[in-house]
């Protein structure tokens, strides 16, 4: 079981976290004996006798350092971005106000220079609009740019990349009006034409509600542009041929592989490559065995017993009768495999639920009130679940057995799944869930370790930045596992009203001798 091994070894420090926690239990009855009544189980859990401990399907995925580099520069890029567009407008109103005014201005008198920084009840309103419009555009921006997980992509998000350059664009224009703004005011204070300061605050209003403006474009672009069902996308997994389909709308190639992934990891079932091949019973495979040996035609030497006495060829016509019969009804003994694995699988089922919930009926929590008290003394979880695995464990090897589950469940985690179910009241079934439920991929331990996830991408003729269109086929790789994705358009949708009129919904009972009515 861990995975080809049921020794219960538990490690003491998870022994400790959960006794840390002690919860009083009672093992009832206590006159009854088990039979097995230690914390380790001997016997193997599978018919090979080879281990599969070094095995690592993704031992070949390899690292790309160009990957985190490309992905730090993006970082990198729209933090300087976003940070420029917030902090511009808020810069351009203190500049006046720290004394960094052109040398023009640095010549007037004390009281021009005022006056050029005076502020009235006006002007102060703008700017408290002002203050409120850069926090939300950084809420808006933090929204848009950083609230997504770390994903990187092959290619650049073209809608992204342009909403950057045009922020960048809107930015840089305004910053160099702005220069060339003070140096004509310096011009003309020698004149004694001297701007008020309403006219930057109102200037730097003006850069707010652009970039605002471009936030909204963002957001109908990056997050609402695609919620409109456009394509029909499906999804075949192989080897095993687990396939999905869902709706989706106008995205890039590379952002439908992205929604691909995501669906794949929290809908489609755990791809176990042990069930390639259906283990067979003991009467399949005697009945599969053949009574028939077979030696060369051309030597008599080779020739069996019983057809010593037959001509030779009509011992050739036998043999090639049989491979026929046998090649003809390959489908039947497939046939009959499958039916008789999924007996197995019911009847193992049926047994593991029969004996989890047997094991949970010998527990009970104590109530310090009752004055029940084991003679063992109260148990903490992890000491109640070594107590009554057990009575299961024999039930739940057969089980991971023959859904070849043993590398994905070791004796520890299922101790300390039992521990956390008995320290929370669950039933039984709640705790077969990870046995008996395959879903989703991410319920895997191995794939939860696995960070980040490395895929290939895979589409012929096109640019992974260019959007999905009918017809579209790619797929996405790992290791041995494939998923292929086709996508379609979605029909058009002509719908008509039809009225139903009150005198049509009137019956006539036909009569017939021959029937009861």
């Amino acid at each position: 079981m861990a995975p080809y091994q049921t020794a219960i070894s538990v490690r003491q420090d998870n022994v400790e976290n959960l006794s840390q926690d002690i919860i009083n239990v009672q093992i009832l009855p206590e006159e009854e004996t088990w039979a097995e009544n230690t914390t380790a189980v001997t016997g193997n859990t599978s018919d090979r006798s080879e281990s599969v401990d070094g095995v690592d399907p993704w031992s070949n995925d390899e690292i790309i350092p160009d990957a985190h580099c490309t992905r730090y520069m993006n970082v990198i890029t729209i933090v300087v971005v976003v940070a420029s567009a917030i902090l511009s407008p808020l810069i351009m109103v203190a500049l006046p106000k720290l004394g960094l005014v052109p040398d023009g201005l640095s010549v007037l008198p004390i009281q021009q220079r005022l006056l050029y920084s005076a502020c009235n009840i006006e002007c102060k309103g703008h700017l408290l609009g002002l203050s409120f419009k850069v926090t939300l555009l950084g809420i808006g921006n933090w929204a848009i740019f950083f609230r997504e997980r770390s994903i990187h992509m092959p290619r650049l998000f073209m809608f992204r990349t342009g909403v950057l350059t045009l922020t960048s664009l809107c930015v840089s224009s305004y910053w160099l009006f702005y220069i060339v703004q003070l140096k004509e005011s310096a011009k003309a204070a020698v004149s004694g034409d001297i701007a008020d300061y309403r006219s930057l605050i109102n200037y730097s209003g003006s850069l707010i509600d652009t970039l605002l403006f471009i936030h909204y474009i963002a957001v109908l672009l990056i997050e609402i542009r695609h919620l409109r069902p456009v394509y029909y996308l499906k999804i075949t997994r192989s080897p095993d041929g687990a396939s999905q389909s869902f709706a989706v709308g106008q995205l890039s190639i590379q952002r439908a592989a992205i929604l691909v992934l995501e669906k794949y990891y929290t809908e489609f079932s755990i791809y176990n490559p042990y069930l390639e091949r259906l283990p067979t019973s003991k009467s399949c495979k005697k009945a599969n065995s053949s009574n028939f040996k077979f030696y060369d035609v051309d030597s008599s030497i080779g020739r069996s017993i019983e057809q010593r006495n037959q001509p030779e060829c009509e011992t050739d016509r036998s043999i090639l009768n049989t491979r026929a019969r046998r090649r003809d009804s390959s489908h039947n003994e497939r046939f009959y495999e499958e039916h008789e694995y999924e007996r197995r699988v019911k009847k193992r089922r049926a047994r593991l639920i029969s004996a989890t919930e047997d094991a949970f009926a010998h527990i009970q929590r104590v109530n310090p009130d009752s004055g029940l008290i084991s003679s063992t003394g109260p148990l903490d979880p992890m000491e109640a679940a070594q107590s009554i695995f057990p009575s299961m464990s024999r039930a739940l090897q057969k089980y991971l057995r023959i859904t070849r589950q043993q590398p994905r469940h070791s004796v520890e985690a299922i101790l300390e799944r039992l521990a956390n179910c008995l320290a929370q009241d669950a039933s039984a079934i709640a705790f077969l869930e990870p046995f008996l439920n395959t879903s989703p991929v991410l319920s895997n331990e191995k794939e939860r370790q696995r960070n980040p996830q490395h895929w290939a991408l895979i589409c012929e003729g096109e640019l992974p930045s260019r959007s999905v269109s009918d017809g579209l086929e790619f797929q996405l790789r790992q290791g041995e596992i494939a998923l292929f994705c086709s996508i379609h358009r979605l029909p058009d949708l002509y719908l008509t009203e039809q009225i139903a009129l009150p005198k049509s919904n009137r019956f006539l009972l036909k009569r017939n001798v021959e029937t009861a009515i």
